[in-house]
């Protein structure tokens, strides 16, 4: 928001103020991933900067991490596993959390607050503790170290973004839309694909981005879930920083950070769809 031309003194004061501490405040966040990436290209086996990169030398640089990273066994296979469960995850994610976001916007609905409580949990209970928890489950169901196992577990982490996503989209939904479907003779199903679907659709997509991105990034439920079977490409990432040094991790966290800015640009995009569809902006 601009500055108005009848502000105070203090007021204007405070407006560069502010917006000095915010950039400090994102610099601050954004600078130490933003030393991995020239990191990454590092010709030598090193995670600091070379005489040769500090003084831009071609030689100082190189792709044999990128390239290592592409033709390793172990890393190709964590990444195949990573893209196998992430999916799954985002589509269990995507359809329970809707429905539940849909049926808790009801008013009639009896507990919603609470039942709202217990569905987002998982974004407020430590990793750790969910991860430990569901270890003791799954142990006694036979799903420990699967593969359904593990889509499951990070089903249901990816459950409460898609809930606040969707949710917060139902917030401007004209509710007469769907009155008006039922007494012109569509029934729940066509209502919900014809009417409610396409006005809340940017709230599914970005509740399914969240939940791709939570699942891909994950690694604390499936150590404790997974087993070698079922190796993710941030497990590999952690087993690389723990057992063996390697600047590959550097190049995996440049193409993770490359993802990230496609996948939160999308999100944006979508955020200004889903308002101008509200009304809330212009268009």
């Amino acid at each position: 928001m601009a500055l108005p031309i009848y502000a105070s003194p203090m007021q204007k004061i405070w407006y560069y103020t502010f917006r000095i501490i915010c950039g400090l405040v994102f610099f601050f966040l954004v600078f130490p991933i933003m030393v991995i990436i020239p990191l990454s290209f590092n010709a030598q086996d090193f995670f600091t900067f070379t005489p040769e990169m500090l003084a831009f030398k071609a030689e100082g640089f190189s792709f044999k991490h990128y390239d290592d990273f592409f033709t390793n066994q172990d890393w190709q296979h964590a990444l195949k596993n990573s893209l196998r469960i992430a999916p799954m995850a985002t589509i269990l994610s995507v359809s329970f959390g809707t429905l539940a976001a849909i049926g808790l916007s009801q008013s009639h609905v009896p507990f919603r607050r609470a039942i709202m409580a217990i569905m987002i949990s998982p974004m407020i209970v430590p990793l750790i503790i969910s991860a430990s928890g569901m270890y003791f489950f799954y142990s006694r169901i036979g799903l420990q170290g699967t593969y359904a196992g593990v889509v499951l577990a990070h089903a249901v982490l990816g459950v409460p973004f898609v809930i606040i996503t969707v949710t917060a989209t139902l917030v401007g939904f004209d509710k007469s839309l769907t009155r008006a479907a039922a007494n012109m003779g569509a029934g729940p199903v066509r209502t919900f694909f014809k009417i409610q679907m396409p006005l809340i659709l940017p709230g599914v997509i970005s509740g399914g981005l969240f939940a791709f991105i939570t699942s891909f990034d994950e690694v604390v439920v499936v150590l404790f879930v997974g087993s070698a079977g079922q190796k993710t490409l941030p497990w590999q990432m952690f087993t690389g920083l723990r057992e063996q040094i390697s600047p590959t991790i550097l190049a995996v966290a440049t193409i993770l950070i490359a993802m990230s800015i496609i996948l939160l640009t999308t999100l944006e995009l979508l955020r200004r769809r889903s308002e101008r569809l509200r009304g809330m902006s212009p268009g």
